[in-house]
């Protein structure tokens, strides 16, 4: 049965094929979604108004695809094992399967599939199967992530 990380700062030995990491829950608010809209300058008004999104198939406002994927990022980030570890986000796939709405509660389950010690650069490569799910269960967002995570001792510390 594989292990479920859930550790501050995981190395890249610490990582192996099969283990899962099962983030803390976050609600998605309108607040969420002005501010996102603000940074972006994306004013969308399937996002940012709500007699336009009541006319669409969604009935009601979503959030932005890219504020869940900012969200999976930081709540990957809120479970810890990533947290000083992760030295570079080398690169994701990424689908966009259904909406979060206003007051959907998101969480994140990730799963090591891959593993490739890169001692060159002081770590290895690690590939998640990563999840982004909303409170009944339903896979909003999901891709994988390719991630280099540091080594518990690298070169420069000189051992």
């Amino acid at each position: 049965m594989p292990k479920q990380l859930r550790v501050e700062g995981s190395y890249f030995e610490d990582l192996e094929v099969g283990d899962e990491i099962i983030s803390p829950g976050r609600t998605v608010t309108e607040a969420d979604i002005s501010i996102f809209a603000g940074l972006t300058g994306d004013y969308n008004p399937l996002h940012t108004n709500a007699e336009f999104a009541a006319q669409t198939r969604f009935q009601q406002r979503i959030s932005h695809g890219l504020l869940g994927l900012g969200i999976a990022v930081g709540l990957a980030s809120r479970s810890g094992f990533i947290e000083g570890t992760a030295e570079a986000f080398m690169g994701l796939e990424w689908k966009f399967r259904a909406p979060i709405f206003i007051g959907d509660t998101i969480h994140v389950q990730a799963k090591v599939i891959q593993t490739k010690a890169m001692p060159r650069l002081g770590g290895g490569i690690v590939v998640f199967d990563v999840e982004l799910l909303n409170q009944r269960g339903e896979t909003t967002q999901k891709g994988q992530w390719t991630l280099l995570m540091k080594n518990r001792q690298t070169p420069q510390d000189g051992a």
